[in-house]
């Protein structure tokens, strides 16, 4: 086909993929019919295009409605419509220097690359005669303000958390290290989402060879969306056995963590559209730490890891314990006859705890879905039907009913959610098997967790158990008690 000087006319670009390789024409014609067909400005509310001259050169944005700063959009077009014919600018250079005085700009050939600009929020200028288009970056997404999170609470330190837009997270981490060494890589995923991912390091201090694996790992994903950000990318980077309920990955939603993470030479990976940080790799010693752990001094610090590493052992093997001593009264020490249940059992003892690990459960989901006004009056009921009613009724012994609000007690004694389903699996597994088996059955349950924690591996390939497997002393005692340790020999003890 030819157009109506006689030139060859390329045909019509009527999808996105067909937009590969293609890069821009030097008629803006061309250029806004293709925009105008992949975009479906007519039909796209908040798909918009301005259409205006820079003197006497035609030109066009292209924006999202809500995604930029209103007022500086209006600045720029007012000040483009007041341009003469003498102030038409010749060069696409000249356009540049002369009249986008704008900070954040960005070259574009490539059409399909500035189709994700666009519609990642940047408006797009594209003018007559110049093969090139250029991105101002005024974006502006909406945002909650930067509050501290609700389950990762410290008593000391920073209130500040991390939020759902990308820029906002990586500018918390960058407030807190300013050295030329912290470096921030922007990738992304998904051939529909186009999900940003910020990859977060210390230059000198990061593994390099780790870090070029989850880099590629990264770019390597063919997906179509990370439906559910974090997670769908935790599992692209990383296939787990189904059997292994541990986790791979450290979350928090605190800055303060990730930056001190990062310094210590993790990765940290910041995925646009969630409020937390992926922190890797990591050990089960990495995931249990907190923050109030450094915000106290430390024999206060030491305090509360030992009581949090505590408390956890015995979620485990509390309840498991306590079914096996009641099955077989003669393994109960000699002063600890009163541990004995003193009521009639009209339900077995193991019925009775795996009715409340699901009641338990159930009341964890009932309170994410309550309104916060319903809280507490549900909180009440509950207490009053599941701590008294259920004893009086005959249904639950009162020993029972105490253990298992330990155990629920102490699944909030740690942030990380998989670790504790974790525990929770470990602890049903151990209880089966010691009603089916007695006394072997326990030792096997517990075996098996450990075997669990023992053979498991970082995604690095690393020991889960680090510093144990390989023993590193200094680092053991470092990570039971609060010590100091430089971060280069805690590197060097991973090597």
């Amino acid at each position: 086909m030819n157009d109506e000087k006689g030139q060859a006319k390329e045909p019509e670009i009527k999808s996105l993929d067909e937009l590969k390789g293609k890069i821009l024409s030097t008629r803006l014609a061309d250029n806004m019919g293709t925009f105008d067909r992949i975009l479906q400005v007519d039909k796209n509310f908040d798909l918009l295009k301005r259409f205006f001259y820079i003197g006497e050169k035609q030109a066009c944005f292209y924006f999202i409605d809500g995604f930029h700063k209103d007022d500086t959009l209006q600045k720029l077009l007012q000040y483009f419509g007041g341009l003469k014919a003498e102030d038409t600018p010749q060069t696409f250079d000249d356009l540049l220097q002369k009249y986008l005085p704008y900070g954040e700009l960005e070259l574009v050939r490539d059409m399909e690359k500035l189709i994700g600009a666009i519609l990642s929020g940047k408006p797009a200028l594209i003018v007559d005669g110049f093969g090139v288009a250029v991105t101002i970056d005024f974006r502006n997404y909406p945002a909650r303000s930067v509050t501290e999170p609700d389950k990762d609470k410290a008593m000391r330190g920073s209130k500040d958390g991390f939020v759902e837009t990308l820029v906002y997270n990586t500018a918390l981490i960058r407030r807190r290290i300013r050295t030329p060494q912290f470096t921030i890589e922007m990738l992304s995923v998904g051939k529909s989402s186009r999900t940003d991912i910020a990859v977060c390091y210390m230059e000198d201090r990061v593994d390099k060879k780790f870090l070029a694996t989850v880099t590629q790992k990264i770019k390597d994903i063919s997906i179509d969306a990370l439906t559910m950000n974090q997670q769908s990318l935790a599992e692209c980077l990383f296939s787990a056995k189904w059997i292994d309920p541990f986790p791979k990955f450290k979350y928090s939603e605190r800055p303060d963590t990730a930056a001190a993470c990062i310094l210590e030479g993790s990765v940290v990976l910041l995925v646009d559209n969630s409020p937390s940080a992926m922190i890797l790799p990591a050990s089960v010693f990495d995931i249990v730490e907190e923050a109030d752990d450094y915000y106290f001094p430390p024999i206060t610090g030491t305090y509360l890891r030992l009581s949090r590493l505590i408390i956890n052992i015995l979620a485990i093997v509390l309840t498991p314990m306590f079914l096996l001593l009641t099955e077989y009264p003669e393994y109960v020490p000699k002063g600890f006859e009163f541990i004995a249940v003193k009521e009639t059992m009209n339900i077995p003892l193991i019925w009775q705890f795996l009715i409340l690990e699901f009641t338990i459960d159930g009341l964890r989901l009932a309170s994410i879905n309550t309104p916060n006004m319903l809280s507490t009056p549900l909180s009440v009921i509950s207490g009053l039907v599941i701590g008294e009613f259920t004893v009086s009724s005959g249904w639950f012994n009162a020993e029972a009913m105490m253990y298992m609000a330990f155990v629920a007690i102490a699944n909030y004694t740690q942030v990380n959610f998989e670790l504790g389903y974790a525990l929770k699996f470990m602890r049903l597994i151990t209880l089966l098997l010691t009603a089916w088996f007695g006394i072997w059955g326990f030792a096997v349950g517990i075996l098996f967790a450990l075997c669990c924690l023992c053979f498991n591996k970082t995604i690095a390939g690393k020991s889960y158990i680090y510093p144990l497997v390989p023993f590193h002393f200094r680092e053991l005692m470092r990570r039971i008690f609060r010590v100091s340790l430089p971060a280069s020999e805690k590197r060097k003890g991973q090597q």
